[in-house]
C-alpha cells in the first residue's frame, strides 16, 4: 500500500471518529468507517482488515467505560461472549458454503421490519418486566448464538441487532443491552483482528491513527448516551438502518 497519504489519513480519522461515536450509542459504526477506509483508497480486504484495528480500540474503551458504569452484566455477558464465539466460527465456514447475495436479499426483508419495530417501540421495550434469571441467560444465549453466526457470516450491524434483540426478546435494560453487545463485539473484533494480522492485511499505522479518533469517538458517544438514552439512541438506530439498507441494495 504506498498511495496512503495526508489525505487518507485526514479520512479515514474523520469517518473512524464518526463510525466510533455512532457504534458507541446504537452499534453499526463500521456501516461508516469501512466505507471511509474504501474511500481513501483501500481495497476491500484492506479495508475490512484495518478497520478491526481501529474498532477493536474504540470498542475497547466503550466497553471499560459502560463497565465502569455498571452497564455489563458479566454473569449474563460471560455466557453470551462464548455463544458469540461459536456462532461466530460458524457463520464464517457457513460463507465458505452459502452465496452472500441470499443472505443480503434476507436482510432487504429484516432491514425495514427493525425500522417498524423502532417506530412502534418508543422506549425500545424498556417498560418490561425482567424474566427469571435462567429464563434471561438462556434467551440471551440464543441471541448472541444467532447474531454471531450473522457476524461471522456478513457482519454490518451486528451491535445494532443485539442491542434490539437483548431488549425486545431477553428484556435487557438499554444500558445492560448496550453493555453486553459491546463485549460481544469487543471479543469477536480481537479474534478476527489476530486472523488478519497474521495474515499481513492488516495496515498498522493507518488503523492505530483512526483507533485513537475512534477511541475519541466512541467516548463522545457513550458520555450521550448515559446522559440521552432511548431518546438518542433511536434516531442514531434509524439511521444506521438507512445506511446499511442502502448499501445493501447497492451491493445487490
Amino acid at each position: 500500500m504506498s498511495n496512503i497519504n495526508l489525505l487518507t489519513y485526514i479520512i479515514v480519522c474523520t469517518t473512524t471518529f464518526l463510525g466510533g461515536f455512532v457504534d458507541a450509542i446504537a452499534g453499526g459504526g463500521g456501516l461508516i468507517s469501512i466505507p471511509g477506509y474504501m474511500i481513501a483508497g483501500l481495497p476491500a480486504h484492506y479495508a475490512i482488515a484495518t478497520n478491526k484495528l481501529s474498532a477493536s480500540m474504540g470498542t475497547a474503551v466503550a466497553t471499560f467505560k459502560l463497565a465502569k458504569l455498571g452497564h455489563i452484566p458479566w454473569k449474563r455477558a460471560f455466557f453470551c461472549i462464548i455463544a458469540a464465539v461459536v456462532g461466530g466460527s460458524t457463520g464464517a465456514r457457513l460463507a465458505l458454503l452459502v452465496s452472500a447475495d441470499l443472505f443480503k436479499r434476507i436482510m432487504l426483508v429484516i432491514i425495514p421490519l427493525t425500522a417498524v419495530y423502532l417506530s412502534m417501540n418508543r422506549s425500545m421495550g424498556e417498560e418490561k418486566e425482567p424474566l427469571g434469571k435462567t429464563q434471561t441467560i438462556v434467551r440471551a444465549v440464543i441471541i448472541a448464538m444467532v447474531v454471531g453466526v450473522y457476524d461471522g457470516f456478513y457482519g454490518p450491524g451486528t451491535g445494532t441487532f443485539l442491542i434490539l434483540l437483548l431488549m425486545g426478546a431477553a428484556h435487557f435494560s438499554l444500558g445492560d443491552a448496550n453493555g453486553t453487545a459491546k463485549a460481544i463485539n469487543l471479543t469477536t473484533a480481537i479474534s478476527s483482528l489476530i486472523v488478519y494480522l497474521l495474515n499481513g492485511k492488516v495496515i498498522i499505522m493507518l488503523g492505530l491513527a483512526g483507533g485513537i479518533t475512534g477511541i475519541v469517538g466512541n467516548y463522545i458517544g457513550v458520555t450521550y448516551f448515559e446522559k440521552k438514552g432511548v431518546k438518542i439512541v433511536r434516531p442514531v438506530m434509524f439511521i444506521v438502518l438507512a445506511i446499511f439498507f442502502i448499501r445493501i441494495i447497492s451491493e445487490l
